[in-house]
């Protein structure tokens, strides 16, 4: 009987996803990835930066390098709004820890999918690198792309990045 008591009590895989827009696609990402979500206020441009760098913010003190998603997926460069937001993603760079932010043009919200809802990425019929793409999740509006942050943002890049802007390393 103690069995079945652990068995049940024990949350079924779900993974938590902050959803956001580029060019009318709904994307998402693990929520705990993400550290806070920010109006987009400008930026600074750096020069010698990688075409996807959009620039880099301030925030509270700290540089952030800032990517902007469109760019990086190969989109066409969007206008900004006042819905345009920074996501800022905790990531691995040489075994620290590390903050970049992800330009989009809106947040959406948070939704909770079992792993039985999440189906893989398909082979053929989409724009995105197919090596950025954990799964895919359908919703009663659509389907959420769900990324692989270690993809998306590579070791590579993140060292490049970091070489330019050493400051947004998160403490």
């Amino acid at each position: 009987m103690s069995d079945n008591i652990e068995k049940s009590s024990v949350p079924s895989a779900s993974l938590q996803v902050l959803t956001f827009e580029l060019a009318g696609e709904v994307y998402g990402v693990d929520i705990n990835s993400v550290k806070e979500v920010l109006e987009y206020d400008g930026q600074t441009k750096i020069p010698k930066m990688p075409d996807f760098m959009s620039g880099v913010i301030n925030i509270r003190g700290h540089v952030l390098p800032v990517v902007d998603m469109r760019v990086k997926f190969g989109l066409k460069k969007g206008e900004r709004t006042v819905n345009t937001c920074v996501v800022v993603i905790d990531t691995e760079l040489d075994g620290d820890r590390a903050s970049i932010g992800a330009l989009v043009d809106s947040v959406r919200e948070v939704v909770t999918f079992s792993a039985a809802d999440i189906e893989a990425a398909p082979r053929i019929g989409t724009q995105l690198n197919t090596e950025f793409i954990h799964g895919m999740a359908k919703t009663d509006e659509g389907f959420v792309i769900i990324l692989k942050l270690e993809a998306v943002f590579s070791q590579k890049e993140m060292e490049a990045v970091a070489a330019i802007a050493p400051a947004g390393k998160a403490e």
